[in-house]
């Protein structure tokens, strides 16, 4: 199996920041993308921000020039490193991956449990 771990939550007030990581690790054979979804309260589950294993990035449209995202390919990392936080950036942000575990399967999307950001004065 393939687990996934979040670290870097936490409380912070508006136009703080904040850096999530993220560690895949397990039985990977190759991941494709990883990133990070978030969920506020009655909201849905939305895209924050993805990176391809070539570095494609992509980015909701709320936290462009805000956020940032970063990979390190040979550890299975990625980073969130969020700026400039407003009230609505509140919500569990969950990190997955996209990876095999075998050559010959699938890519499937593995999730972790997700961590709290709050972004309160």
């Amino acid at each position: 199996q393939v687990h996934v771990v979040e670290s870097g939550g936490g409380l912070v007030q508006p136009g703080g920041s904040l850096r999530l990581s993220c560690a895949a690790s397990g039985n990977i054979f190759s991941i494709a993308a990883m990133g990070w979804y978030r969920q506020g309260p009655g909201q849905e589950r939305e895209l924050v921000a993805s990176v391809s294993s070539g570095g494609v990035t992509n980015y909701a449209d709320s936290v462009k020039g805000r956020f940032t995202i970063s990979r390190d390919n040979a550890n299975n990392l990625v980073y969130l490193q969020m700026n400039f936080l407003k009230l609505e950036d509140t919500a569990a942000y969950y990190c997955y991956t996209k990876a095999q575990t075998r050559s010959w399967l699938g890519y499937r999307d593995f999730w972790g449990q997700g961590t709290q950001v709050t972004v309160s004065s």
